[in-house]
């Protein structure tokens, strides 16, 4: 059986150190072509690029990841910067709204991870909590990945991949505030953090808050790939 080809984001650094080499580079962390590879899909690692270019990517593509990485720049979805805000990624942002685009025209199914989920409902039209406490690393941990219960809600697409509460990796301190028109919620930490969001129509476009990548449930990346082999 032919493994369905799937598109994930990635950042674009500056500096990366490997034997002699300190050059711009490329990066994204293993897990996620590792899930892909798991869930019976083949990776490919989509760089920043020219947004003009995104359809053409796109329609190569089976499916789409946006990944996860650094904070949207506010100004896309029309606020002020929050003095805890990370520097802007204009290039990073500009192609993943391009890819997310390509992908909704064209019915290509899109998975967002992290901040790929905020970008999702950014992209829609919603608006983001610039700072949230209690969603990063267990506390006196450094570069560590925290761990919560999310619930799923009944009657949605993620609620029939995930049925019941589920522990998950979790790192970020952005959430969504105002969710986007045409994208409804489908999962909800303990505090109310809206942890899932998708749309209820036929597009197969499902964002998720946490790190799957970093876990070994593999039932989100499965369903993203079983829709790709449909298409």
């Amino acid at each position: 059986m032919n493994r369905p080809l799937i598109g994930i984001s990635a950042y674009l650094e500056a500096s990366a150190r490997w034997g002699v080499w300190d050059l711009p580079a490329t990066l994204l962390p293993a897990g996620y072509a590792r899930l892909v590879r798991e869930s019976g899909g083949l990776a490919a690692v989509l760089p920043p690029d020219d947004p003009d270019l995104a359809a053409s990517v796109v329609a190569r593509l089976d499916a789409v990841v946006i990944a996860g990485g650094p904070d949207v720049d506010p100004v896309r979805y029309g606020a002020d910067r929050h003095p805890r805000t990370g520097p802007p990624a204009p290039e990073r942002d500009a192609w993943e709204l391009a890819l997310i685009g390509a992908a909704l025209d064209s019915g290509t199914p899109v998975l967002g991870i992290c901040r790929g989920m905020q970008l999702m409902n950014v992209a829609f039209g919603g608006t983001l909590v610039q700072h949230l406490d209690g969603h990063t690393s267990p506390l006196g941990a450094v570069g560590a990945f925290g761990e919560h219960v999310v619930t799923p809600v009944p009657g949605t697409r993620y609620a029939s991949i995930v049925p019941e509460d589920s522990p998950v990796p979790t790192y970020h301190h952005q959430a969504v505030d105002r969710l986007a028109p045409g994208l409804v919620a489908s999962a909800h930490a303990a505090d109310g953090t809206v942890e899932a969001v998708e749309s209820p129509g036929p597009q197969w476009a499902l964002g998720v808050q946490w790190h799957p990548e970093m876990g070994d449930d593999l039932r989100v990346m499965r369903a993203l790939v079983a829709e790709a082999a449909r298409g």
